[in-house]
């Protein structure tokens, strides 16, 4: 597809960043429908996200989704937040406005969300008890989505136990409004309380390509319970195959990014896309190559 001077410019940005599927699944929707924009992954450590953002703002780009480790930065430098980054303290889709501010979005709950839905439509999260593994940017998405829904517990465990603290502290006062406990767990304590889980979900990036694995026995994880992972390179993480042998439902992370793409892209180029076989069967293809 030609690019044009005056194209609409998007991009990703996150360290690492050669993982990320984002420019695939946009640049497959600019083509599909023959809109002149462009979508970038760019490679930014944390030293250089202030300047680098600036760069962007300059360059005259619509906006930009943010990746591993940037989400909750990126939340301190917006001018703007929505309802959701707000409470959830963690900002994946920024949206730069005419006048060069920065309003940043969090669509990963809605993601989170919609691809849990699409995968088991009959599962209704409330009054269920929820499993979190990291403490995180995306996490913070995942446990806001779960208080929404309307779940009754929600157990985390994490390397840093300061930060799982300073999580369960950011959501205290929604969590009670909601009527839903959290809870922090050593991983020890995490894996025996495993047969109280109704939905366990990895948060992190552990798993992933290029990444440490993760490791947690799940013998005591009823079969009932849904295992979701939002990694998805690869698509079928160790931890989800050891789910699906166990006799586990699975939902993999390749949905999560993809429904929470699709309020980007309108953003930022103007049209709202909708989510097809093809659209679904190119991301899965994208996450196994």
């Amino acid at each position: 597809m030609l690019i044009s001077s005056k194209a609409i410019k998007a991009a990703v940005i996150g360290d690492p960043i050669s993982h990320s599927l984002s420019p695939k699944i946009h640049n497959f929707l600019l083509e599909k429908y023959q809109i002149d924009g462009i979508y970038l992954a760019l490679q930014i450590n944390k030293n250089d996200l202030s300047s680098s953002v600036e760069s962007l703002v300059k360059m005259g780009f619509a906006g930009f989704n943010v990746t591993i480790p940037h989400k909750e930065e990126i939340f301190k430098i917006c001018d703007f937040k929505s309802k959701t980054a707000t409470l959830t303290g963690a900002v994946n889709t920024v949206i730069i406005t005419e006048d060069k501010k920065l309003f940043g979005h969090n669509s990963d709950a809605e993601g989170f969300l919609n691809n849990l839905k699409n995968c088991h439509p009959n599962f209704d999260l409330k009054n269920k008890t929820a499993f979190v593994i990291g403490a995180g940017g995306a996490s913070r998405a995942i446990i806001y989505a779960l208080i929404k829904s309307g779940v009754k517990k929600i157990f985390i465990t994490n390397r840093n136990e300061n930060r799982a603290l300073e999580l369960i502290k950011s959501f205290n006062e929604y969590a009670a409004k909601k009527s839903c406990e959290i809870e922090i767990l050593s991983a020890k304590n995490f894996e025996e309380n495993l047969n109280e889980c109704d939905i366990l979900i990895n948060s992190t990036s552990l798993g992933m390509q290029g990444q440490k694995a993760l490791q947690i026995d799940l013998k005591n994880l009823q079969k009932s319970a849904i295992v979701y992972d939002i990694v998805y390179k690869p698509l079928m993480t160790d931890l989800l195959q050891t789910a699906a042998r166990n006799g586990n439902k699975i939902v993999t992370g390749i949905g999560m990014l993809t429904h929470q793409a699709l309020i980007g892209f309108e953003a930022w180029f103007k049209k709202k896309p909708e989510i097809d076989k093809e659209l679904e069967n190119n991301a899965i293809t994208w996450s196994q190559s």
